[in-house]
């Protein structure tokens, strides 16, 4: 007589655990608390993982990008964005690491502009200049937050009511932000605002990156194409002249990849006036479809590209970083440990006639995409 066969509980699990080893990551989104603010609101933070196993991770308090785990040639992933691994460090620190920043990314000259025969006064907290919406701009609030599917991958919805009034900006604003994840590797940002009266919007995300780990070396050997042949020179105060200069024969000319490095030292005016690079370039396509700019880090193999519908990329070499911020694993971000390529609208466009226009009439709908696609070479 054959006797039936039966498992051990030991043997099940084990069996389980194989099935589950075999079975295809699925893509994932979660949510925990992050901390609290002064006021006692609860801040969320959001990680999405992706079939490949990598995750983007984002916070409801200033909809930051706070970590983006991808990997080298060799497989191993690190985190290539810098930020920080509390709240309290983001309450503390650079305000502006990873962030979502408005109403008017950049800067805008003394803070005025005028529209419809009206002057408006914004905050000065640039030397003479506004910066990125302003102390009380759209990276220092709490924005309202879920976790969404994005034709099957995941993503974190977050919208935010920017009152009229704000920081001196004219028009109640209806922004919405989206974050998606997808398993090729790729961090796509939509955007969308609505307002109730004209205004001027210019919304970027404020990530720096280093393609090598967040606080593993400076970016002077990352080798960065940039699609565009002109750029717009800037001051004293890094607002634009209102020319728009050829790259051609200048250390500003990325069309063919080089390292970041090679002339950032240059005695060249514009260099020195930026203590390196930060300035905007002037793409030569926005369409969604042509590449924009290529970031690629020779010793890990790790490549990025920029695919966006806004005319512009500001790229800022981190001239200001100067290792009093430590971030991810307590790590210091040093002297050009980072870099940001933010796409955007030009600088001050609200006073440049010969710049793109950045006004949003009542009851228009604002929308722009940019995407940061990963890959190894």
């Amino acid at each position: 007589m054959i006797k039936p066969f039966t498992l051990t509980t030991a043997a099940i699990i084990f069996l389980m655990m194989m099935q589950a080893c075999r079975q295809e990551i699925k893509p994932l989104g979660t949510s925990v608390v992050f901390g609290k603010l002064p006021d006692g609101r609860e801040v969320k933070i959001y990680t999405l993982t992706n079939r490949k196993g990598y995750t983007a991770k984002i916070t409801d308090f200033g909809a930051k990008l706070v970590s983006l785990m991808v990997p080298d040639k060799n497989g191993k992933p690190a985190d290539v964005i810098l930020g920080y691994d509390s709240l309290w460090q983001y309450l503390k620190g650079d305000p502006y690491f990873g962030s979502t920043v408005g109403r008017y990314a950049n800067r805008i000259a003394k803070g005025k502009f005028t529209l419809n025969g009206k002057e408006y006064q914004l905050a000065l907290n640039n030397g003479p200049n506004h910066l990125h919406g302003g102390p009380g701009g759209y990276h220092s609030v709490l924005w309202k937050s879920e976790i969404v599917d994005k034709n099957g991958h995941p993503a974190v919805r977050l919208t935010y009511l920017s009152p009229d009034g704000e920081e001196g900006y004219p028009g109640n604003l209806a922004i919405g932000v989206t974050y998606c994840w997808n398993d090729a590797n790729e961090l796509q940002i939509d955007y969308t605002a609505l307002c109730d009266q004209d205004t001027y919007i210019n919304l970027t995300n404020h990530s720096l990156f280093n393609l090598k780990g967040a606080g593993e070396g400076d970016i002077l050997d990352h080798e960065l194409m940039l699609a565009a042949e002109t750029y717009t020179p800037v001051d004293a105060t890094l607002i634009p002249t209102g020319r728009i200069d050829s790259v051609k024969n200048t250390p500003f000319d990325f069309n063919t990849p080089i390292a970041i490095g090679k002339r950032i030292n240059e005695a060249f005016n514009q260099l020195i006036i930026g203590k390196g690079y930060d300035h905007n370039w002037i793409l030569k396509s926005n369409k969604l479809t042509d590449l924009a700019a290529s970031l690629y880090e020779p010793v890990s193999g790790r490549l990025m590209e920029v695919f966006t519908t806004e005319p512009g990329i500001q790229f800022y070499s981190g001239n200001f970083l100067d290792g009093s911020q430590k971030g991810h694993g307590n790590k210091p971000y040093n002297f050009r440990f980072g870099l940001a390529l933010e796409a955007q609208h030009f600088p001050d466009s609200p006073n440049q006639p010969a710049f793109p226009i950045t006004l949003l009439k009542k009851g228009e709908k604002y929308t722009q995409t940019t995407i940061y696609k990963f890959g190894v070479r």
